[in-house]
């Protein structure tokens, strides 16, 4: 899985997803705008709940430079709603529970935890472009300083 790994110019795999509300959310729905999508593994835990409270709270400095933001993870909708709650998140957290989406975007796969080899998810970001183009596309990234460095590396001052 982890061959299929997308790189810039590639064609952003198309997805919909039900969001936190069971409410079905497509990358197409945002054709025309750059969207960054980021993958993480499980809502609620430390590290996810860092980088979704990272996102969040430069939200607003992203949309003003045209970016949406979508939050995918394995986790099943009701969940999703408990830490949008939970963490006031203001952007859509997105449902791929049969991981599909997650292996489009080779953001599902091998990986190390705690020194051991397992399947799971890879912590990934992707900014897509305003025709559906990958402009970006990062794996491992870390969930603390993760959004400072997107912002730099869009251009964007550091929060």
């Amino acid at each position: 899985m982890t061959d299929s790994r997308l790189s810039p110019g590639d064609a952003a795999p198309e997805f919909t997803l039900p969001d936190a509300d069971g409410k079905p959310v497509s990358l197409a729905d945002y054709r025309g705008q750059r969207v960054v999508v980021y993958f993480y593994p499980a809502a609620m835990t430390p590290g996810c709940t860092t980088q979704a409270c990272d996102f969040r709270d430069n939200l607003a400095s992203l949309q003003g430079a045209g970016y949406a933001v979508l939050g995918v993870s394995p986790d099943a909708p009701a969940k999703l709603a408990t830490f949008r709650e939970r963490d006031h998140l203001t952007f859509p957290l997105l449902s791929d529970v049969d991981r599909s989406t997650l292996e489009a975007y080779g953001a599902f796969g091998e990986k190390k935890l705690y020194g051991k080899v397992v399947q799971g998810v890879i912590r990934s970001t992707f900014v897509i472009d305003a025709d559906g183009k990958v402009e970006k596309a990062m794996y491992n990234v870390k969930a603390t300083g993760h959004v400072a460095k997107l912002r730099r590396d869009l251009g964007l001052d550091a929060a």
